[in-house]
Formats: structure tokens, sequence, C-alpha cells
């Protein structure tokens, strides 16, 4: 075998994609399954696409070769040629069977790619790369194939053994053994298989598809957790109804499975008829989960079901195409949340998702298209801006082609591509046939970086009623682009009356329309009979900066006359980031901090209202995130804005003391717990009054807290009462913290609450804590869900403690990087991903938090996964 003492990273790039050589149109798997050893037989039906002479060559990774057959031939070692990632055989033929046996060893698998064990159950995890941990194989997306595959394992051990597509056949053999064949008839990518074999429980239901087709669906988890499966199989259910309702999708096999386990890289993977889930977004109970745990199983459940047309059935042709699946996914699972629950609540959460994260990502060294041109480990971009952001490219389409106009135009792209690989081009390509479009500069979006802002200049001249509105963009250079061509940016806007109605300037009466933004700057003309109050990029219709000078008045009239949930709830972020920024500048300078007078009035008016949603009350209510309001500083100081922030809060909650108990007191949240929105919306806006009133950190509102902590029946309002308690130095505290965890020690993921509550407290000695957790009995370094709870909480949710002056947040997260990098290089590249913005702090955090990226370089043997970040963090 041909090996190299340390490899040097390979950058893949999109100009240099080339069709495969070699097509696959049968897999036959046999595995005898065995966590010491499992044999894998693969038997692939192969023909050379094209005429050309080139070799084929099969990806490996960390396998054990025993034999290859070629047309029933058993080949020589000189007849091959075998590196520590590749299999390549000179000249195979026009059209051939190949065969291939490999020895795994799942339970050494800690990275979780590929075939292992979790909690004594074999499970896999094939994307992106996962399925050449398998056997060898073209792994890549534009290899499609039927599979058939056959588990043979210990009857008694394994009784369950799960794959792709329909059963064909179960049945015991000799030597206490049992087999079991499944078929999938669906031409697949490999990082699409799925193989499932253990101990597990399950409960059963029957889904009718439109077509009448029954459908058995199945939830498979671990015996004791069987009573927190009933959420995931309803939110399936619901997926499968509103596929078929919104977007005439209807299921294609006889049979779909959902399984949990506890060790997981991701939060779920759409394999095809089985998803896979990291068990904490599929187990729920009242006493045990949240509103938003539910409502995230929802939506990722959702998410996970919707791949089954956009990304199963048509999937990318290239890792390069990801956000083709992932961002077409994330807008349907997002337009399916909405239709369930709360449409202005949610999205609110997703545009928080994007400007808190996503925005972050486009101002730093690892800005990447939607579309990125070029990588070295592809893992590196499961990011937030190919899904969410892509999600918005999706979206800006969805709002110019109008509902019926972008249905037309993904009927087509489904019935035309459908058991295709593809590309983005192609997407983009239905929407315009089905709607006779132009979005030739929409195309921008997929291949361009950064966000960009919005400028926007008014003008009314009162004798004639013209006003004119004019906006200009510009998108900042980011890594590798400069000089930025404009986008096609569709901005929703009203134009609203000094009442607050929308004035009659759109065509057939409607309250809005969509300034199509194409140049560099527009000028619009509207007739109007005063000056309006411009409502701009109404839903957050497009995934920019929105730069508008206006006074604090006119804030306050949106956030109380607006009718778009967006733009009202952003008014008052924009409120609160212009009062918060001038406290950061005079915590800064000395100068004692002042809240003026018309927020706190604006504050109390939300919240002592008495109608409508409360969830999105509670949403008006919060204060805008430190990492939000990070990204108003050129150079971000974040302890300065620490402090801005709770001085603020604090400030509203002695002001408004009596306001904010009389309306905590005053919300009714008994009776049976049921996740839907009253009940909600109830205790969202209630345990937002809990959070403010602890924030005075008096004995009497922490005797509340600790009330509700005692009394609670449910874990929302649970774990929001230790979550206040734990932002103080309190007895209470620490009363409750051993409460919480001498009830719950046997549940992980509740547990996992536990240590991120400690993890993301502002209190004093929140580093010293995470250090004790770190050698608690209920961490495991070599479980993902651990390392996030309680590291990645820290890392990502605490910059007062990550990013102390001394350094020492700094040192534990560096540390935990270098010992994850040798078991799981996907966890360490995203613990190490903080570090990637060293350059926007002030200078003794900068040079701290360099010197940590040049500690992990100098290690040496980096994976290309952590390799990737700290390369492009420091040379960037």
């Amino acid at each position: 075998m041909d090996t190299a003492a340390e490899k040097q990273p390979v950058t893949v790039r999109l100009e240099d994609y080339r069709p495969p050589d070699y097509v696959v149109d049968e897999v036959d798997l046999l595995f005898r399954l065995d966590p010491g050893a499992t044999r894998v037989h693969a038997r692939l039906k192969c023909r050379r696409a094209g005429a050309h002479d080139r070799p084929l060559r099969l990806d490996g990774e960390d396998l054990e070769l025993s034999r290859v057959l070629l047309d029933g031939r058993e080949l020589a070692a000189d007849d091959y040629r075998l590196t520590d990632d590749s299999l390549t055989i000179p000249a195979p033929g026009d059209a051939f069977e190949l065969e291939i046996e490999t020895v795994i060893h799942p339970d050494r698998n800690t990275e979780l790619s590929g075939l292992y064990i979790s909690s004594g159950n074999f499970c896999t995890q094939c994307e992106a790369e996962g399925f050449r941990r398998i056997t060898y194989f073209p792994d890549r997306p534009d290899v499609l194939a039927t599979y058939t595959t056959t588990m043979v394992a210990e009857a008694d051990r394994f009784p369950v053994m799960l794959s792709n597509g329909n059963l064909v056949e179960s049945a015991s053999i000799e030597g206490g053994m049992r087999r079991v064949v499944w078929h999938d008839p669906h031409p697949k990518p490999s990082y699409l298989f799925a193989l499932v074999a253990g101990d597990l429980a399950c409960i059963e239901d029957r889904f009718t598809t439109m077509g009448g087709k029954p459908v058995d669906l199945y939830v498979y988890t671990q015996h004791h957790n069987i009573d927190k499966c009933g959420h995931a199989m309803r939110a399936l259910k619901n997926a499968m109804r509103w596929d078929e309702e919104q977007y005439g999708r209807e299921y294609d096999l006889e049979r779909f499975h959902i399984v949990a386990v506890d060790d997981f890289n991701m939060g779920a993977m759409e394999n095809k008829g089985l998803n896979i889930f990291n068990s904490q977004y599929v187990l729920a109970r009242p006493d045990t989960a949240t509103d938003a745990d539910y409502e995230n199983i929802e939506g990722i459940v959702g998410h996970e079901y919707l791949h089954n047309w956009s990304g199963n059935r048509v999937t990318c042709r290239d890792w390069f195409q990801l956000s083709l699946k992932e961002g077409f996914t994330v807008f349907r699972d997002q337009q399916f949340s909405a239709d369930m629950g709360s449409a202005g609540v949610k999205r609110i959460q997703d545009v928080n998702v994007l400007r808190t994260l996503q925005f972050r990502e486009d101002s730093g060294p690892m800005a990447h298209p939607v579309r990125p041109g070029s990588y070295q480990e592809i893992n590196n971009f499961y990011t937030v801006t190919v899904y969410n952001k892509g999600a918005e490219v999706v979206r800006m389409l969805h709002h110019l082609l109008g509902p019926e106009g972008f249905r037309r135009g993904t009927d087509l792209y489904f019935d035309r591509h459908d058991g295709q690989a593809v590309t983005t081009e192609e997407f983009v390509k239905a929407l315009e046939d089905a709607n006779d479009a132009d979005l030739s500069r929409f195309r921008l979006w997929y291949d361009q970086a950064g966000t960009p802002a919005i400028t926007v200049a008014e003008d009314y001249d009162a004798e004639t009623g013209r006003y004119t509105l004019t906006l200009s963009q510009h998108t900042p250079d980011t890594p590798g682009q400069t000089d930025k061509k404009p986008f096609h940016i569709p901005v929703d806007a009203a134009l609203l009356d000094s009442t607050g109605r929308a004035m009659p300037v759109w065509p057939e009466g409607a309250e809005s329309g969509v300034l199509a933004l194409q140049e560099a700057s527009q000028t619009y003309d509207f007739e109007v009979d005063e000056k309006p109050v411009p409502s701009l990029l109404r839903g957050f219709s497009a995934p920019v900066r929105l730069e508008i000078d206006r006074p604090a008045d006119d804030w306050y009239f949106l956030m109380t006359h607006d009718t778009d949930p967006f733009v009202r709830w952003d008014a008052g972020q924009q409120m609160a980031t212009t009062i918060l920024t001038t406290l950061v500048t005079d915590i800064q300078s000395g100068r004692a901090p002042d809240v003026p007078e018309h927020f706190v009035s604006a504050f109390r008016r939300v919240l002592i209202d008495g109608e409508g949603d409360r969830q999105f009350q509670a949403e008006m209510l919060r204060l805008p995130g430190e990492g939000y309001l990070a990204e108003s500083f050129e150079v971000i100081d974040p302890e300065a804005i620490s402090r801005a922030r709770h001085t603020l809060k604090k400030t509203l909650a002695s002001r408004l003391e009596a306001d904010i108990l009389a309306r905590y007191h005053a919300i009714e949240t008994g009776g049976e717990y049921r996740p839907e929105s009253r009940q909600i919306g109830a205790r969202a806006l209630r345990n937002c009054c809990l959070s403010y009133l602890v924030a005075l950190d008096t004995a009497g509102n922490r005797a509340l807290a600790a009330a509700q902590f005692e009394a609670a029946d449910n874990m929302t309002d649970r774990l929001a009462a230790l979550q206040s308690l734990a932002g103080t130095d309190s007895v209470e505290r620490d009363r409750a913290l051993e409460s919480f965890h001498e009830e719950w020690q046997s549940e992980p993921l509740i547990i996992n609450k536990w240590l991120s509550v400690q993890a993301t407290s502002p209190a004093s000695d929140t580093l010293e804590r995470v250090l004790a957790l770190a050698e608690h009995p209920a961490f495991d370094v070599r479980n993902p869900n651990k390392v996030r709870a309680l590291i990645g909480a820290f890392a990502q949710g605490n910059p007062l403690h990550f990013h102390r002056p001394d350094g020492k947040g700094y040192e534990l997260v560096g540390d935990y990087v270098l010992e994850l990098d040798r078991l799981n290089p996907q966890v360490a590249a995203r613990l190490a991903s903080p570090f990637s913005f060293w350059r926007h702090y002030e200078a003794t955090r900068r040079d701290l938090m360099r010197a940590q990226l040049e500690r992990i370089r100098r290690s040496g043997g980096l994976s290309r996964d952590v390799g990737e970040i700290v390369s492009k963090a420091l040379d960037a």
C-alpha cells in the first residue's frame, strides 16, 4: 500500500468538475455484523461512461481489504493499486461486475462517519463521505444506483435490522443468527445509504397517501425512551400531508423509519426511507422537553422527510451544489413550521439565526458563497451560509415569482429531474421556464459571498405629493472576492400613513409590493397625500443589512402600528441596538449609562398589551443578543457589550418591576401541558417576565424563580427558572442546580441542558464550573452532544467568559480542539470556528486568540477539518 508521512491538504474546485468515468447501476451489499470486525461484501454492477481508457478509481478509508473479484476472477495484488484512500483497477472493461470484501471495525470508529456503534447498536452516517469507510466505491453524489442490503447478525443481540427501501426477507438461520434483506428501488447516491441494527423498541402508525397507498411508519429508539416518541410520529404525519398539499409530493416506499441514536455528529440525516436522528431531535415528553424542543423536533422531522424529494429523488451533482438540497429543504421546512405554529414568530426566529450567525460568517475568513467555489474538507461547508442563507435565496425566488409561479417552477423541477443529480443552474432554469422569467442577474446569489447593505434615502415634495425612495446597494469584499456586482434583491415595501394604514400605491389594492432592486442604485416614485413612513424589507424579504437614518419616533411608530410582524419586531430591535451601542460607548468611556424614557415607554406598551400572539409579544420584549450586537462594532469589546445589555435589562426591570410582576402573575399557564400555540405563547411571555425580574437579583425575585422551579409540571417552565437563577451567585442557584441533577442524572439529554445552563451563565464562577463539569461523570468527550452541551455552549454561547481577558476561556477551548481532533475532527472543527474571528477583537483578546490558533497549527498532524479552519483564520 502506498502511504505518505503527512498529506498536504488538497483543494477541490468546482471548475475542475468532471463527470464520473464509470457509473454503478446496482449495488448488492452483505454485512456480517460484528462490533469488533464487520465483514462487508459488496457486488457492484458497473459500466464505463463514455469513450476513454482511464482506470477505475474507488474511494476508501480505514478499510482492510480481503479480496477483489472482477467478473468472478480474483485479482492478484499486482492487478490493482491500493493506497490509504483508494483502490484503482487499470482496465476493468466496458461493463463488468466487481466484488469487494472488506473488514471494518465499528467499535473503534470515534469519528462517527461510516458504520459505528452507538449505545451498543450499529448505525451509519454516510454524508458527506462516509460510505468510503464501509467499502471501496466511487463515493460521489452523481453516481446513482439501486441498492439491495443483506444483514446477518446474532438474532438475540440485534433483533432489529434496518436499511433503505422495502423489506424483502427476514428469516432465522442456523447458529442463532438472523438474515434480513432490504431493497431500495430508487437510484440514490452512496451518501444516502443507511443501516441500523440493534435492540430497539418502536412505535408504529400508518399514513395513507393522496394516491391511496398505505405507508407503514415506525419510530425506533432505546426501550426506556419509547414513551417519548409520539410527538415525532405526529410531526412525521403532518409533514407527509403538508408536502402533498403544498408541493404535490407523495411518498414512494412501503415503509418509513425514524431511528434515534445518542451518538451523532449532525442533527439528523435524510437517508432514503430510513432517517437517522440525533436523539435530542426525536425524544419529547412534557416533563423532559421544552416548548423549543417540541418545535425543533417538528421542524427537523419535517426537514428530513421533505428531503425525500428535495435531496433524494432529485439530488445534487456534486458537493458544491449542497445548498440545492439543503437551502431548498430548509426553506420548505420553514414554510412547514410556519404553517404548524405562529408564522410571525417563526420568521423572526429564522431571521435571528441568520443575522446572528450567518452575517457574522459572511464577515469572517470562512466567508463563502451559497455555492462555494472550492473546499479542502467538505464537512466544513455544512454551514449557516449553505443552509440558512441558501434558504433565503429560495425564499427570494418565491417572493419574486409569487406562490403560484414558484409552485409551477418546483413542479417542473421535480418532474424534469426525478432520479437525477443536478445543479443550482438547473433548479433556477426550471423556475424560469415554468414562468417565462429571466433570473440571470439573480444567479449571483449563488456565486457571490457577503452580506449586501442597502442604503435608503427619502425625499418628499408636499406641493406635488411626490415621494421618492432611493435604494442603493453595496457588498463588502470577502476572501477571494472583490468588487461585487449588484444583486437582484426583492425589497418588500409598504408606505404607511399617519394612522398606520398602508397607502394605496400598489396594483389591485395590495398593502405592499416588491421593489426589485437590480442596479447599484435605483429610485422609485410614488404619488401620496402625506409624507409616509416606509415599511421596508417586510417579512425580511432579502438577507441584507438595511441602513436607514430614522428618527426614534419612526421606529416607535413602526413598532406599534406596522401590520408586518418582522418589521414591528425589527423596529424594536433597532431601537434597542441604538441604545445599547451608546451604552457600550458610555461604559468604555467611564460615563454613567443612560436609558431613554421613550424606550422604557415603548417596552411597557408591549408588555401590558393584553391582546394578540403572546409568543410574538415575548419576542418583542427580548433584547438583541450579544452576538448580534457585536456586529455593530468594528472592534469588539465583549465585556462592555455584556455589561451594556445587562444594564439595559436591569434598568427596564427596575423601572417597570410592578408592571412586569403583575404581567407574570396574570398569565395563566395551568392545565394539561400541550405544545400548541396558545400555551407556548403564555409560557414564553411569563418566562420572559421572570428573566427580567431575576435580573434585579433581589431575594424576592430569586424566591419567585425558585418557587416556579419547584412547582413546574413541565420542562419549559422548570428550565426557564433554572436559567434565570443560573445567572446569579446565590444559594437559590446552587440548590436548583443540585436538585435538577439529582432528579435527572439518569437522563442524558436532560443532563445536557443542565450542562449548557451552567456553561452559558454570566455568573462570575462560570469558567471554574465548566472546568469542573468537564471532569464530571455526566460529561463524555466522545459524545458530540455532551461536547456541544458544555464546551460548545461555552465557546459559542457565552462571549463574556469565552473572551475573558486572561485568555483562560480560549485555553480551555483550544485544549478540547486538540483532543477532539484525534477523536472526531468534525466536532473539533466546529469548536475551533469561534477563533476564526480573532481579527475583530480588541488587541489583548486578538493576540490571545491568535496564539491559540498558532498553538493548534503547531501541534502538527491536524485533520483536514481543523487544518482548513485554522489556516484560513490565520492566513486570510
